[in-house]
């Protein structure tokens, strides 16, 4: 790309008819639009400068805008005038300043592990999504791993999380509290054998966690596991506190919400075409938001129902009616998927006593989870059914079916089937279970390889301790 001059006081001029078609621009204009995919007589390609030709012509006056410009390897802070002409808007372009691109700083050696001097046999990075973005070349031979093929897999593609001596996952702490992670047990899901993850925090231009750079030391017997350091801790420091979790929940969700309408709106090229290779940069985008936006909601959750206080008051609730609620939350998602959802009948009433929010949360997770693991044209089907003592819900559908081994894996912390599928982070069947026994009731499966996934989600009719209250 031709280098711009700092500073550049010249201005770009530019006609674009009033459909957005550009018409004739200065020769540093007509390169910019080149690089973004389009051409004179064509829709202009650079969206920021579509947007604002069309809101200059939409009022009827003339709009100027500062705005920052991706091109190539660099950012471009321009001024930007439009001026409505008859049937044209005229466009000046001005500043032409480029901007560095952000390179994430080399860790501070006082702020966690110097994994580049500590001998480590592999080395690892992540985004904030805790998806690989980068394996060290050497971990192949070594682990028996094919270090390109896990690049944008989650973490958990690569190993299995294990808990530490106090039963929590130290990298669950370092993502919440967005700190160095001093040692992360875990073993190789190819292999099984012990590893601990070690990792600093990377940090965007904002400052905000960008993901981990870390390092992986093999095992080769339980007494070589290194022991964190000890640290003073106040009574109760082992868990999230609520006030923490809510705070996190408020920091991060609406700027999160925020990424996802942009790059949604990039995506449907709303504000002017762009080329189909960014088109579908800005679908991933959009994924990977909504994806922490999941992680938010099961972080908030995990917190809460893993305190040992946590209990639920009860209600008298409708299960074949929540059901069926849960059921047209999912009809668009499964529409686009071609798959067939069965709900209970409209006149169907199956009562029970549970917390109505938390049943549909469940409900929604398993139906969910039906879809996505169905093929094309295949069906997803949710009863509910009254027993002396219970209800149940049953959610069944027609996928690939779970092995019976791994029946008891699946609701574990960070555990899937498969982590090589897209799909959640390995929270939502271990949220949804603490949350069915904290109602007096349980979550069960009954599958097999090839016969589909038949999901049971059981609650009491009537209180059975005296009082409408339970503990997980």
């Amino acid at each position: 790309m031709t280098g711009y001059t700092t500073g550049d006081t010249a201005v770009a001029m530019a006609e674009v008819a009033g459909d957005g078609v550009l018409l004739s621009a200065d020769p540093i204009l007509l390169a910019l639009n080149s690089r973004a995919g389009g051409v004179i007589g064509a829709p202009i390609a650079v969206p920021q400068l579509a947007m604002i030709a069309r809101l200059a012509r939409r009022l009827g006056i003339a709009v100027s805008r500062s705005v920052v410009i991706a091109d190539d390897d660099v950012d471009l802070d321009l001024w930007v005038r439009a001026q409505p002409e008859g049937d044209t808007v005229g466009l000046a372009v001005s500043g032409w300043r480029e901007l560095q691109p952000w390179r994430p700083a080399a860790p501070n050696p006082g702020a966690g592990v110097d994994f580049l001097s500590s001998g480590a046999d592999w080395r690892w990075e992540t985004d904030a999504a805790l998806r690989l973005t980068f394996v060290s070349p050497d971990a192949g031979p070594r682990m028996g791993v094919d270090p390109l093929a896990l690049l944008g897999k989650p973490l958990t593609s690569l190993v299995m999380l294990d808990s530490g001596d106090d039963g929590a996952l130290p990298i669950l702490d370092a993502v919440a509290r967005r700190q160095p992670l001093d040692a992360q047990p875990a073993r190789l899901r190819g292999s099984g054998r012990a590893i601990m993850l070690s990792a600093v925090v990377r940090r965007d231009a904002e400052r905000a966690f960008a993901g981990f750079i870390g390092s992986g030391q093999l095992i080769d017997d339980p007494a070589d596991v290194p022991s964190p350091p000890a640290k003073p801790r106040p009574a109760g420091a082992d868990q999230l506190s609520p006030t923490f979790t809510a705070g996190l929940d408020r920091a991060l969700r609406t700027p999160l919400a925020r990424i996802v309408a942009n790059a949604d709106s990039i995506h449907a090229q709303t504000d002017g075409l762009v080329q189909p290779d960014y088109a579908d940069y800005a679908a991933d985008i959009a994924n990977a938001g909504r994806h922490l936006l999941a992680l938010v909601d099961d972080l908030v959750d995990l917190q809460a129902v893993e305190r040992p206080d946590f209990a639920l008051l009860l209600e008298t609730i409708d299960m074949a009616d929540i059901a069926r609620r849960a059921a047209g939350l999912l009809a668009v998602r499964a529409g686009n998927a071609n798959v067939t959802i069965t709900r209970p009948a409209a006149e169907a009433r199956v009562v029970g006593r549970g917390d109505f929010r938390r049943v549909l949360q469940i409900l929604v997770n398993l139906i969910g989870n039906a879809v996505r693991y169905s093929q094309s044209g295949g069906a997803v089907l949710v009863t509910a059914h009254a027993g002396s003592d219970q209800v149940t819900v049953i959610v069944a559908d027609t996928g690939k079916g779970v092995a019976p081994a791994d029946h008891a894996r699946i609701f574990e912390k960070f555990e899937r089937v498969d982590s090589s599928e897209p799909g959640g982070n390995g929270l939502g069947l271990y949220i949804a279970r603490r949350l069915a026994r904290a109602m007096g009731g349980d979550l069960t499966i009954d599958s097999a390889i090839g016969e589909g996934a038949r999901f049971v989600l059981s609650l009491p009719t009537q209180a059975t301790r005296g009082q409408d209250q339970y503990q997980a």
